[in-house]
């Protein structure tokens, strides 16, 4: 009943602030815009999802404001998902100069592929380690000169406290995952991008290199350790063919005895362990196919997560995606296979790069249809 209440409460604040805007302020630029969308999913690792042929159920409904108002833009979109509420980013922006643009709240870490590292809904596998699409608190900044974009990030902290699951960012988690007590969060996180971009005829390409340094803080003992990532990217395209290409390795401090090998995340109202210290390698090859309606992506996204850590049980994770995306229209939709080994979500595990649990390789059908206005 409570979370009821609060998501009515916050959709209404944020219609009360679309109805506030004068017609002056919307005449400068703010527009108001989202996103509803619904999913059908068949898990082959589910008895009760096999023996009904799948669910088919709403997913999200997405509010979004952008715009300027005397000079200073603003870029928020706020979601609502079965059960829970929760920002996936809300940040101002200036154009400081030609080459200068400032963002500051919750805005987009700058690191790794520019954009995604996929094709598909699920995303890659940085993205369930928090190396892909996160959102954390803190000011960047965008320096362009010529054909090389430099990144900067400064970010205090994550969006919300370390013990909410109720989030669209993988970040630390404190609480307990699996019978294990965590009891670590981040703060203080450093980062910077850089991406270049060539083109000869018809070939593109953005290559570009990221690092991300910061600090990790114990609540129990009010210890501190660090935390590092890194990544070599590359973004190429000929005529209708793409092709994402990313290496990179992350380590984080446990500041634990008992478990000096394991970090806690969460996102989407969910918890799980991951590696602490690991290398990501991906691989996506897309096809894109134009029609008078449209077009149609055709895409495998792959990644492979191998550990770093000093326990020899621990495994590789990986996970593949075939499918297509269908624009059309306001429509959008895509159409996944998944398939995973020792991978959250596309399996039993509930972990990443850990002991394997399950026998093996899993599958899922994911479709999700999204009406974009």
């Amino acid at each position: 009943m409570k979370q009821f209440f609060m998501t009515r409460v916050s959709c209404a604040c944020a219609l009360a602030l679309a109805a506030s805007l004068t017609p002056a302020q919307a005449d400068e630029g703010i527009k108001l815009g989202g996103i509803a969308r619904a999913n059908y999913k068949y898990i082959d690792y589910s008895a009760a999802s096999k023996d009904k042929s799948g669910d088919f159920a709403f997913e999200m409904f997405s509010l979004k404001a952008s715009g300027e108002i005397n000079g200073i833009g603003l870029m928020v979109d706020y979601r609502f998902y079965d059960g829970y509420d929760t920002a996936r980013y809300a940040y101002a922006t200036y154009q400081l100069n030609d080459s200068w643009t400032l963002n500051g709240g919750l805005a987009k870490v700058p690191f790794g592929n520019p954009g995604y590292i996929s094709n598909s809904f699920w995303f890659g596998v940085p993205y369930y380690l928090g190396f892909e699409d996160d959102y954390d608190m803190g000011i960047t900044g965008s320096y362009v000169t010529g054909d090389l974009t430099l990144d900067l990030g400064f970010f205090k902290n994550a969006e919300y406290s370390a013990t909410n699951n109720e989030r669209y960012s993988v970040d630390l988690f404190r609480g307990e995952v699996n019978g294990n007590k965590y009891s670590v969060e981040e703060t203080n996180q450093l980062n910077l991008r850089a991406a270049y971009h060539l083109s000869s005829g018809d070939l593109k390409a953005v290559l570009g290199a990221s690092v991300e340094v910061g600090q990790v803080y114990d609540a129990d003992s009010g210890d501190t350790g660090n935390r590092h990532a890194y990544a070599l990217h590359a973004d190429l395209s000929l005529n209708r063919w793409s092709l994402m290409l990313q290496y990179m390795g992350y380590q984080f401090d446990t500041l634990s005895a008992e478990l000096p090998d394991t970090m806690a995340v969460a996102a989407s109202g969910w918890q799980y362990e991951v590696a602490a210290e690991a290398q990501i390698l991906s691989a996506n090859l897309a096809y894109t196919i134009p029609f008078d309606w449209g077009s149609i992506k055709l895409y495998n996204d792959y990644g492979l997560l191998i550990s770093d850590t000093d326990n020899a049980a621990f495994e590789d994770s990986i996970q593949n995606v075939t499918g297509m995306a269908i624009s059309a229209g306001p429509t959008y939709t895509y159409v996944d296979f998944i398939t995973g080994k020792n991978m959250v979500y596309s399996g039993t595990n509930n972990h990443v790069g850990l002991e394997q649990s399950d026998s093996g390789w899993d599958q899922r059908i994911n479709i999700n249809f999204g009406y974009y206005f």
